[in-house]
Order: structure tokens, then C-alpha cells, then sequence
């Protein structure tokens, strides 16, 4: 479907990944017209960027969006190609209309609409919905003496594999998923240590994404409920035990440091005054959501989180946001967990622009 940049559009979809895409499979369905922009070059979204050995936390049938479920894989849970695979499928199946390589800069107010704006190009829409994610914008938080540090450091949203870490001594920062994972490969091939802010509590075996995402789900609707929810052992942040953290068990190396006070030019010293000299540092510490496209209308706090009222714009009310954190839905920035916002926004979409004909 080719969508003009200049005509006014129903809803504008700012972002190309999965919420986008789930977004756009129950906008298809509205009757609505609608564009999907994607700051990627090619379909999968943050996937895309995802380092070599990632994998899933549970089965394909518990790793889907709305509509058609992931195809199975021969063994184990999907890998970080398989995921791609699936969203690159599920688009053509859909025939969505997206525009790719589409960078948005900036959205303004126009009379009877929000206009988007990508570099001297511009669609005018009566509503916009921004689904572009937290991959591109890493956190690392700062330490003393940063700046003096001489060896490597990157972020886990830049990290491929171990092998670049192949008899180095490395640091890994961070104490969720991303850095028990990515902990568990580099130590087989490097003198790392693994540093957290606490000790990191580990979920038993048995228990994957799909157990955490029910659980969510039961508190949820528990909160709904006026009652008090159970807590049964184990959260959505709490390390899932796949199969290379296992091995990093058997191994006898999962265990945690705490962490350290400052940097030298060559190391960190910790908090006993002890030194220790370092090649690397992979911070695994998470991500800011992406909204600086929304700067223009002075809505995104100083904590880089927008006002919403079920994934609305308080202050700007033709404006939604889904897939950023749970404050734009429970479990919403996952596969599994999007597809009830994106339908809960879509519905608030077309009851808007009802009102508004």
C-alpha cells in the first residue's frame, strides 16, 4: 500500500517493531486509514540489534503477537533470528504500509491534528500512536573517574558475542536478564567478574516467561479487583534460568560482586581499596525510553517518561504510547504482553476519532 507523505491520515504508527506492528494488526482491522514509519531499514525492529546467542525466555506459542502465532522452533526456545523471522513474516502476511528507513524527528500541533516530521518530509494525522521502543536509547550510568578509563566500554545494546573478550579481563554491569546472559557467555572465554547493585535473585528452573507473564497478569487483575495480589516467588525482573545461565551454574561461576567506587585510567578500585586492572566493562543497566521525537510539545518529564491515562497523553490527547514499560501497559514492552494494549489503544483511537467526525 503506498501512503502519500502529505495526505492526512487517520492515525500515524511511529516505529516499525513489534508494538508497532501489533498496533497496526488491529488498525487494519478498523476501517481506519493508517502508516507505519520505521526508523530501521529493514523489518524486526530492536531484534535486529539484539546480540548473537539472545533467546527468548519461553516457547514460540507464548512469544506471539496478535493474529498468527510464532512458528515453532526444532529445539529450545526462539533465538534472536527467529524472532526477526517471525515479525519479517507477519508484516508481509498483513501487507501493513510502513515506510522504512524513516527516522521521525520531531511531531508538532497543527489546527486538527499532529503532524510527523522525518527530515523534509511530513505526514498529518488526526492521531499518532508512538511505538518506537528503549533500544535506541541505552543507559550507562556514570561512575567516578569514568572519563579516565582507558580500556573498552560498551553498552549491551552494542555486545555480539564473547568472542572480542577472548582472554581479557572484563567487568559486566548490570544485574537483570541481559547481564546473567551475557555474564554467562563472556566467562567461558575471559577472567570476568559480574557486578550488581544487589545480589540478583535467580527464579527456579522450571519457571519461564510464560509463568512470569501469568503471574503479572493474575496481580493485575487482582490490583483491577481491589484485592490484595499474591506474590508468589518470582518477578518479571528476576533472572530466568536458561540454559547458558544454567551452565554458568554448573560451572560454578554465577556469583555476583558488588559494586566497585570509582574508575582508575587502567582498572576500578573497590569499596575494601583494593584494585583491580580491566580491559573491558559491558554495562548491562537497561534502557530510557525513546521520545525524543516529542520534545516539540513539552510532555516528557524530566524522568524521560510521558503523563498518560491508559496509554493516552494527558496533555496531549490525540497522542498514545504502547510498548515503552508497564507505565504504557502491563508488560507491554514484551511479545507476549503487547497485543492487550495495543487492542485497549486502538479502541481508544477509534473511539476518538469517532467523536471527532
Amino acid at each position: 500500500m503506498m501512503v502519500n507523505q502529505n495526505s492526512k491520515l487517520d492515525v500515524v504508527v511511529i516505529g516499525g517493531g513489534q508494538s508497532a506492528l501489533t498496533v497496526a494488526y488491529f488498525l487494519k482491522r478498523s476501517g481506519h486509514s493508517y502508516v507505519l514509519l520505521d526508523a530501521e531499514s529493514a523489518p524486526g525492529g530492536a531484534w535486529r540489534h539484539g546480540w548473537d546467542s539472545l533467546r527468548l525466555f519461553s516457547p514460540s506459542a507464548w512469544s506471539s503477537i496478535a493474529g498468527w502465532p510464532m512458528p515453532a522452533v526444532s529445539e529450545g526456545t526462539p533465538g534472536r533470528d527467529d524472532v526477526i523471522d517471525y515479525l519479517t513474516q507477519y508484516e508481509r502476511r498483513y501487507d501493513f504500509p510502513i515506510v522504512r528507513s524513516t527516522r521521525v524527528t520531531r511531531v508538532e500541533k497543527t489546527e486538527d491534528g499532529l503532524r510527523v516530521i522525518s527530515g523534509d518530509r511530513r505526514w498529518d494525522a488526526k492521531a499518532v500512536i508512538s511505538a518506537t521502543g528503549t533500544w535506541s536509547r541505552p543507559f550507562t550510568p556514570s561512575s567516578p573517574g569514568q572519563e579516565l578509563f582507558v580500556g573498552q566500554q560498551l553498552h549491551s545494546a552494542h555486545y555480539v558475542g564473547p568472542n572480542e573478550f577472548e582472554g581479557k579481563t572484563v567487568l559486566v554491569v548490570g544485574g537483570g536478564n541481559s547481564g546473567a546472559q551475557i555474564y554467562a557467555e563472556v566467562s567461558k572465554v575471559a577472567q570476568a567478574t559480574w557486578v550488581t547493585q544487589d545480589a540478583p535473585k535467580f527464579l527456579p528452573d522450571e519457571v519461564d516467561g510464560r509463568v512470569l507473564f501469568e503471574r503479572a497478569t493474575a496481580r493485575l487483575k487482582a490490583q483491577q479487583d481491589g484485592m490484595e495480589p499474591q506474590q508468589p516467588v518470582g518477578g518479571l525482573g528476576d533472572i530466568v534460568m536458561v540454559p547458558s545461565v544454567k551452565e554458568a551454574r554448573e560451572r560454578g561461576v554465577l556469583n555476583t560482586v558488588r559494586p566497585f567506587t570509582h574508575f582508575t585510567s587502567t582498572g576500578v578500585v573497590w569499596p575494601s581499596g583494593a584494585e583491580t586492572k580491566i580491559d573491558a566493562v559491558i554495562w548491562c543497566t537497561g534502557f530510557s525510553p525513546a521520545l525524543n521525537h516529542l520534545g516539540n510539545l513539552a510532555i516528557v518529564d524530566d524522568g524521560g517518561k510521558v503523563a498518560v491515562n491508559k496509554n493516552r497523553s494527558v496533555a496531549s490527547p490525540n497522542l498514545w504510547l504502547v510498548g515503552y514499560g508497564d507505565w504504557t501497559g502491563l508488560a507491554s514492552a514484551t511479545l507476549i504482553g503487547v497485543t492487550r494494549t495495543a487492542r485497549d489503544v486502538v479502541n481508544q483511537v477509534q473511539s476518538y476519532l469517532t467523536s471527532e467526525s
